[in-house]
């Protein structure tokens, strides 16, 4: 399967910057979240039973899964019914960064990475669509600043 990609220099309007700067900001957030989520999860697993510190670490139930992209996603679902700021951010743009964070997890069990790191704002400076708009017959249908909202 071949896949084509394209990258677009946006010209946005000073409006249209302050709704992506504030995209950014809350696929930061969901980053971050879903990164300390996995973070703390692994903390937890950590120790032996019989040395664990109660003020040290992290106390999650043992039959805790491990959170992934999937159930990450799930968790985003209701998250974006709960915080206005999320439900304005397109639903892809928030997907693709957990997938992104999925990535850096893969690349660090597969390919001997080191473990993800928190994001600041310097770091986050790019969000993906995962869908433009392909038509059943694949011609492209190109989107406008104007249909970037969720």
């Amino acid at each position: 399967m071949l896949t084509r990609t394209f990258e677009f220099k946006l010209k946005p309007t000073a409006e249209q910057v302050s709704i992506f700067e504030s995209w950014l900001i809350a696929c930061r957030k969901v980053y971050n979240y879903a990164l300390a989520e996995r973070k703390a999860w692994v903390n937890s697993r950590k120790c032996e039973i019989n040395a664990c510190s109660l003020e040290k670490e992290y106390i999650i139930p043992a039959d805790t899964k491990r959170p992934n992209f999937a159930s990450q996603c799930r968790a985003l679902t209701q998250a974006r019914k709960e915080f206005p700021e999320l439900g304005n951010v397109h639903v892809h743009v928030l997907q693709e960064t957990l997938k992104r964070l999925e990535n850096a997890f893969v690349a660090m069990w597969d390919r001997g990475h080191g473990f993800p790191r928190f994001r600041s704002t310097n770091r986050m400076r790019s969000f993906n669509f995962k869908q433009m708009g392909v038509n059943p017959h694949g011609s492209l249908k190109f989107m406008s600043c104007s249909e970037l909202k969720s």
